[in-house]
């Protein structure tokens, strides 16, 4: 029992164990409940059932920072709340890639679903290792966060100046590499990443590949990239290892479910992008502004991170408004 104890109490990259254990508890029961209670069968979802489903999640995660707030006080609180919101909008990002990475291998929507699922899962391990590795050279190397900061400054700039390029799924390095190394089918096997079948060669049954199981590695791949961006943002608004890594997950949670609503009118947010490259010019300037100056009140970056996501949403539906989901195709 004292072992035990002594264990749930042990400091976690500046947290007691308990704290870690509970949080990774209250995702696995997410992720039991989502894929063992409400999609057992592979069904499409609507984008009512989608929009549902994202305020379940939106209302679990704003759960969670009241908790923070109310255990931790109130500039953890304000932290993870920047965090989420920031995290949140960069994942609509995230959908448009995911929705061109479908689209190019003709996967129905009634199999994205599991794979998204599974998508989240690497994810999650994914993302866990690249926000330890970003804690411990914070930790070692303060001077790391001005490289953070001059990186989202650049980015948001190159969003503001460039745009972003259309994604060619199809010159993509990794598939062209699984292409070339791996038995791959033509067509799906329902949800199936693998499936057994005879050689077109030798007749001998042989496991291959899916289109399925290609379209989750790519997908994988780009939140690895996206990743890149993500993980230093939410480091310039608190370098507490537990408020980012809780934060991050949170957003990453909900975004299968908000993914059927958005892939619907994703053409509608094409304006969220330079509110997002404000974002993080902003975030990456409060870095410096805080080691020169003086740190920066936690409420004043929420309310602007908060001020310009929500405009970007706001002016990217007046502006796009009357447009056919289907005028705007990206496959």
């Amino acid at each position: 029992m004292d072992l035990i104890l002594s264990f749930l109490t042990a400091d976690f990259l500046g947290k007691p164990a308990w704290l870690w254990l509970t949080f990774l508890v209250i995702v696995g029961a997410l992720l039991v409940f989502d894929l063992g209670v409400l999609h057992k069968e592979d069904k499409e979802l609507g984008v009512r059932e989608s929009l549902v489903l994202s305020a379940f999640y939106i209302a679990i995660a704003v759960a969670f920072g009241v908790w923070v707030w109310w255990s931790m006080g109130s500039q953890s609180g304000i932290e993870y709340f920047t965090g989420y919101a920031l995290e949140k909008a960069l994942s609509i990002d995230n959908v448009f890639v995911i929705s061109i990475i479908f689209g190019y291998f003709a996967i129905p929507a009634k199999y994205q679903y599991r794979a998204l699922l599974w998508g989240i899962l690497a994810v999650l391990v994914l993302r866990g290792i690249m926000i330890g590795l970003g804690a411990a050279l914070v930790q070692q190397y303060e001077w790391v966060l001005y490289i953070f900061g001059a990186f989202l400054i650049a980015t948001g700039i190159k969003m503001l100046m460039v745009g972003e390029s259309e994604q060619d799924v199809s010159q993509n390095p990794v598939v062209k590499f699984l292409s070339k190394r791996m038995r791959i089918t033509q067509e799906l096997h329902g949800a199936n990443f693998f499936v057994t079948q005879p050689d077109p060669v030798t007749g001998k049954m042989v496991r291959f590949a899916t289109p399925l199981f290609l379209a989750l590695v790519v997908i994988n791949l780009a939140d690895l990239v996206f990743a890149v961006d993500s993980v230093p943002a939410i480091f310039a608004i608190t370098t507490d290892t537990y408020i980012v890594f809780t934060a991050n997950i949170m957003a990453i949670l909900g975004l299968r479910a908000l993914y059927f609503a958005l892939a619907a009118m994703v053409h509608r947010f094409e304006y969220l992008k330079y509110a997002l490259a404000i974002v993080l010019v902003f975030i990456g300037a409060k870095i410096f502004w805080n080691q020169m100056v003086g740190k920066l009140d936690p409420a004043i970056s929420l309310g602007v991170t908060l001020a310009l996501i929500g405009g970007g949403v706001v002016f990217s539906l007046w502006k796009t408004r009357g447009q056919a989901a289907g005028s705007h195709s990206h496959g």
